[in-house]
C-alpha cells in the first residue's frame, strides 16, 4: 500500500540528514521532493501545493531540539499535516436509527457490492441483525453475488427477482425489515461505467424515498484523480456522508485518499482490501500517515488479530503449548485463523520498518497451501501424535497432498523446531516463576 510514495518521501527527507539545523535553502529542497512525491502519487497539483505550502511556513523557524534531527522534525511535521489531509479524526458509521438505513452508492466495478457484504459482517459483529437489500435490478450478477456474500457471512439478502423499480424494492426492504426484527439495513444501488443522469436520478429517487440513516460512496482508490472527480459528481446529487475506498491492496498511488477529503468535504469512512469478508477496516487518518510515512500501524494490526482470534481457544492453546502437547491440528487452526486476516503482505506492511524490507517481494497468499494439504493429508490420529511419523506414512503423505517427500520432510522439521521453541520458553516461564518466591540477600 502506497510503496512508491512512501519510498519517494523518505528520499525527501533524506536531504535534510546531517544537516545541523534547517534552513530556508534545505527546507525548500526538501518540500520541492515532497510535492513531486505526491504529484507523482495522482494527488490534485493544488492541494499538493498548498499542502507543501503549509510543511514549509511549519518548518522554517523551527528551534530544533537538541535530541531531534531537522530530518526527525521534518517527518514529525508531514506526519501531522498529512492526518490533516486525510481527515484530521476517525469518523464514525451513523446507526442511530431503528432500523439504520445505509445506501451504497458508486460506479460500477468499484466494489459495491463486495463492500455491502463486508459492511454487513461487519456490523453484525457489533451485535446488530442486518438485512442486505439487492437494488441493482440491472446486473443479475450482483443479485447473485450479494446472495452468495449474504450466506457467507450469515446475512439475509432481500430480493425482488420480477420487480425491476429500485425505489419499490428499498421501500419493501425496509417494511420486511421492520415486520422482521432488523435493525440495519444495507441497500446495494445500481452502478454504471461512468456517472450519467439516469443513474443519479435514480439513486437519488431511492434516497428521497427511504430517508437513509447514512449514505456511503464506494470509489476503486486505483483509479487516482478520476476517483475524486466521480466523488465530487456523485456529492452534488447525494449529500453523501462518507467515501468508502476500495483495491487499497492492489498498485494504488494513494492520490485519491490524499485528495478526496479535500474535495469534496467528506471523511473517508473505511478502507476494503482483497475479496475476503474479514479485509475491512475503519479508517483512522493518523494510522494511514503512520503507514505512508513507513512508520506501520501495529494498532491496527493488534485490533485485527483480536477480531480473529478466540480468547477461550488461545487460552486452551496455551495450556496445551506448557504440557509440549500443540499438534498439526492446533497448527493448522492457527494457520486458517491467520488467513482471515487479510493480505498477508499489508499485514507485515503494518509493522515498523518491515514495509520498506519487503516492497519488491512477492508474497504470494497461497504460501500456505502447500502445508495445509499436507496436514489434511494426515490421519486425524497423525495429526494429534506427530511423533507416528516414520518414512512410509511421510511418503503416503507426499502422494496425497501433491507435494514432495522433502516438503513433508521440511515441514516436520520446522515443526518440532517449533515445538522445542515452546517447550524452552515454558521452562524459562517456570523457573522465573519460582525464583520469583526465593527470599533474595544482598
Amino acid at each position: 500500500m502506497f510503496e512508491n510514495l512512501s519510498a519517494r518521501l523518505e528520499g525527501a527527507f533524506k536531504t535534510l540528514k546531517g544537516q545541523g539545523k534547517i534552513t530556508e535553502l534545505n527546507i525548500a529542497e526538501t518540500v520541492k521532493e515532497i510535492r513531486k512525491a505526491l504529484v507523482e502519487a495522482d494527488v490534485n497539483y493544488k492541494i499538493a501545493k498548498t499542502f507543501t505550502d503549509e510543511v514549509k511556513a511549519e518548518a522554517l523557524g523551527q528551534n530544533v531540539l537538541t535530541a531531534v534531527s531537522p530530518g526527525q522534525l521534518m517527518v514529525k511535521i508531514v506526519n501531522d499535516k498529512l492526518q490533516e489531509l486525510l481527515g484530521g479524526s476517525t469518523s464514525e458509521i451513523n446507526l442511530n436509527a431503528n432500523p439504520a438505513i445505509i445506501l451504497i452508492a458508486g460506479l460500477q466495478g468499484s466494489g459495491k457490492t463486495t463492500f455491502s457484504g463486508k459492511l454487513s459482517k461487519f456490523i453484525k459483529s457489533k451485535g446488530r441483525n442486518v438485512l442486505l437489500v439487492a437494488g441493482d435490478v440491472y446486473r443479475p450478477a450482483a443479485i447473485d453475488q450479494l446472495k452468495v456474500l449474504g450466506e457467507q457471512v450469515g446475512v439475509e439478502v432481500y430480493t425482488e427477482i420480477e420487480n425491476k423499480n429500485p425505489v419499490e424494492i428499498a421501500q419493501n426492504a425496509i417494511k420486511h425489515a421492520k415486520s422482521n426484527g432488523f435493525n440495519v439495513v444495507i441497500v446495494d444501488t445500481a452502478g454504471r461505467l461512468s456517472v450519467d443522469e439516469q443513474m443519479m436520478t435514480e439513486i437519488a429517487n431511492v434516497k428521497k424515498a427511504v430517508n437513509p440513516t447514512e449514505i456511503l460512496f464506494v470509489v476503486d482508490s486505483m483509479t487516482g484523480q478520476d476517483a475524486v472527480n466521480t466523488a465530487q459528481a456523485f456529492n452534488e446529487r447525494l449529500d453523501f456522508n462518507g467515501v468508502v475506498l476500495t483495491k487499497l491492496d492492489g498498485d494504488t498511488r494513494g492520490g485519491a485518499a490524499l485528495s478526496i477529503k479535500s474535495v469534496v468535504n467528506k471523511p473517508i469512512k473505511f478502507v476494503s482490501m482483497g475479496e475476503k469478508m474479514e479485509a475491512l477496516d475503519v479508517f483512522h487518518p493518523d494510522r494511514m500517515a503512520s503507514r505512508i510515512l513507513g512508520m506501520g500501524d501495529i494498532v491496527s494490526l493488534v485490533e485485527r488479530a483480536q477480531e480473529v482470534f478466540d480468547q477461550e481457544e488461545a487460552e486452551r492453546l496455551q495450556k496445551k503449548m506448557s504440557r509440549n502437547e500443540f499438534n498439526f491440528e492446533d497448527f493448522l487452526s492457527q494457520l486458517q485463523q491467520i488467513k482471515k486476516m487479510g493480505n498477508i503482505k499489508d499485514l507485515m506492511g503494518m509493522i515498523p520498518g518491515v514495509g520498506k524490507a519487503i516492497k519488491d517481494i512477492d508474497i504470494n497468499d497461497d504460501a500456505f497451501k502447500g502445508i495445509e494439504a499436507i496436514i489434511q493429508s494426515m490421519t486425524p490420529e497423525e495429526r494429534r501424535k506427530p511423533e507416528l511419523m516414520n518414512g512410509s506414512r511421510r511418503k503416503r503423505i507426499a502422494i496425497g497432498s501433491g507435494q514432495g517427500v522433502e516438503e513433508v520432510n521440511k515441514l516436520m522439521k520446522q515443526f518440532e523446531e517449533m515445538r522445542k521453541m515452546m517447550k524452552t520458553m515454558n521452562k524459562l516461564q517456570g523457573a522465573g516463576r519460582s525464583m520469583r518466591g526465593l527470599p533474595f540477600r544482598r
